[in-house]
């Protein structure tokens, strides 16, 4: 079957199935929604900050504090794109349609890409434009240095975690175990490991901690990070890589 066929057949199943449209949505709704909460408890609080913190204040990525849930849903889109097929068993049927193992996955995971992206650099923008509007006079305006990249790299963030989400479910082929694992991890355990000192070091060098410095536009003054926003997005996209990497091997090596 000719690759544009597949991909064809790729964006049929995934427009076809309910969650992808709660899923995208909830992502939206919830990074835009939970930005606005935070930004506008932190314009409250201004005056109350330290010397300090005010001269740190990053409005920019104060308004993308919704990412850290709006991720959440991001990764079960990922992960039920592919895994999926796994608890149905039409896994069996799309492999018998498409024997060429990697033109399948490959395609599966293009389609899902480019629509994760698109919902994701709607939701950054408004994210950003909502969180300033509640920030008031301690706003950023998009014309700003490094706003824009902030805004655009918050898009390829959530995107890079639903892309590194599919190679996760490839690998282990279950929803309810793919989320398992990373559910948890995303939301407590790489958090707890980038904060605690012990671990610190170890931390920042995570999909999620490395990736997020992407949407950072003023950097702390006890931030001792050894790579920039690009450099901690390029470490991101190492992790997702040696996910779909992993991903494809064991489809191959596997029966369905």
């Amino acid at each position: 079957m000719a690759v544009t066929q597949v991909i064809r057949s790729e964006w049929t199943k995934i427009r076809s199935v309910a969650s992808t449209v709660w899923t995208l949505s909830l992502a939206l709704l919830v990074t835009i929604a939970f930005g606005m909460l935070i930004s506008a408890v932190v314009n409250h609080e201004y005056g109350d900050m330290s010397r300090e913190d005010k001269l740190t204040f990053d409005p920019t990525y104060t308004s993308f504090a919704g990412t850290s849930l709006g991720q959440l849903a991001m990764i079960v889109f990922g992960v039920l794109v592919v895994a999926n097929e796994y608890s149905t068993g039409m896994i069996r049927t799309s492999l018998a349609a498409v024997p060429q193992r990697a033109t399948f996955l490959f395609s599966k995971i293009a389609v899902a890409t480019a629509l994760a992206f698109v919902v994701s650099l709607v939701t950054s923008f408004l994210a950003f434009f909502s969180g300033q509007a509640m920030l008031g006079d301690h706003s950023a305006s998009l014309g700003d240095s490094g706003v824009l990249r902030a805004i655009i790299g918050g898009a390829l963030y959530m995107t890079l975690i639903a892309v590194f989400s599919m190679g996760v479910a490839s690998m282990l082929r279950s929803p309810m175990l793919s989320l398992g694992i990373l559910m948890p991890f995303f939301f407590l355990i790489s958090n707890i490991l980038g904060n605690v000192s012990a671990t610190k070091k170890v931390g920042r060098f995570l999909p999620d901690q490395a990736g997020s410095k992407i949407m950072q536009v003023v950097k702390p003054f006890d931030d001792d990070t050894p790579y920039g926003p690009w450099g901690g997005l390029g470490i991101m996209c190492l992790w997702v890589l040696a996910a779909l990497i992993g991903g494809y091997v064991l489809l191959k090596r596997r029966d369905a």
